[in-house]
């Protein structure tokens, strides 16, 4: 058997306050069916939490019109580090959550309405609508065209429907997104500087930018709930990136993974092995006494990878 993807499960987010994050995101995003809620350790992690288990607040919540969902994720035992300067478009890592939406100009007058950051309502490079909102706690999300209601709740904004990811070399990342991920239809493969990410930090440079999804349609288990994704690549060519989360640990604030839901971990594996892509973290171990894995209501097979920047 080989690995079904079934589509986009989550992003996560790192924040320093989970009550009041969930609260913003409900309101505004609609993220308001809670799948799991838990504090307990976050044992498998250690590559990316100092080789220390680390306590943790964490909340898996979707938006029933479809799409991924936002996991939540509050340290408990020390407090979450901000980045070590601003990130800026093209820093390697999430840069922005992509947000489907139904009707790009209603939601641009709702969030313009609330008060909320956002950008000039403007195109991509494809012709549709789309702007940028900024949450109150610096996390960018693009807010784009995407026809498709799982429930039609009159929400002004669906699930999650992609990432904004920065990449040294897009090249070097299609042998993750397209040929393990299946990303394999572009959308648009484009260089220049770009009006509608100008008003973005570090937005106002010089961009190759590539916009991915799939040739076919995901099926099984909850795909019709996910839906169809996508992921831009974005390289600056005119300065020197960071790594968003240089000298800090997994689960510190901004974006902290992409999460897909999947079918044959197994073969994943090999897969990945074989193509460079090594499993760094894997639930599929013993590790406590009992020769399982427990974590709450978020048990489950996971497993992560890094891209070639470092991006899980």
């Amino acid at each position: 058997m080989s690995k079904i993807i079934y589509g986009i499960q989550q992003v996560g987010i790192g924040v320093a306050n989970h009550t009041q994050a969930w609260k913003w995101y409900m309101e505004h995003l609609g993220f308001d069916i809670r799948i799991f809620e838990d504090n307990t350790i976050a044992e498998l992690m250690l590559p990316y939490t100092g080789g220390q288990p680390q306590q943790r607040h964490a909340a898996l919540a979707l938006n029933m019109q479809g799409g991924g969902g936002l996991e939540i994720w509050q340290y408990k035992g020390r407090t979450p580090l901000m980045p070590e300067s601003q990130v800026l478009l093209g820093d390697y890592g999430i840069f922005a959550a992509k947000v489907k939406c139904p009707n790009v100009k209603k939601a641009y007058d709702y969030f313009e309405s609330k008060g909320i950051p956002v950008s000039q309502l403007s195109v991509r490079p494809n012709g549709e609508e789309h702007f940028f909102i900024k949450d109150p706690f610096g996390n960018f999300f693009e807010i784009y065209n995407h026809g498709y209601i799982f429930k039609d709740e009159k929400k002004h904004v669906s699930g999650v429907g992609g990432v904004v990811i920065g990449v040294s070399d897009i090249e070097k990342s299609l042998k993750l997104y397209r040929d393990i991920l299946g990303y394999d239809t572009i959308i648009y493969d484009t260089t220049a500087v770009f009006e509608d990410l100008a008003e973005l930090p570090g937005g106002k440079g010089n961009f190759r930018r590539m916009l991915l999804t799939h040739s076919q349609t995901p099926k099984g288990s909850f795909s019709k709930f996910f839906g169809q994704s996508e992921i831009e690549l974005v390289q600056v060519l005119d300065r020197e990136p960071n790594k968003i989360f240089k000298n800090r640990y997994w689960g510190d604030l901004g974006f902290i993974h992409l999460c897909y839901d999947m079918k044959n971990m197994n073969d994943l594996e090999k897969e990945c092995t074989d193509k460079g892509f090594p499993f760094t973290v894997n639930s599929n171990v013993k590790h406590n006494k009992k020769g399982n894995f427990d974590m709450g209501e978020a048990a489950g097979h996971f497993s992560y990878i890094e891209d070639p920047d470092g991006t899980l």
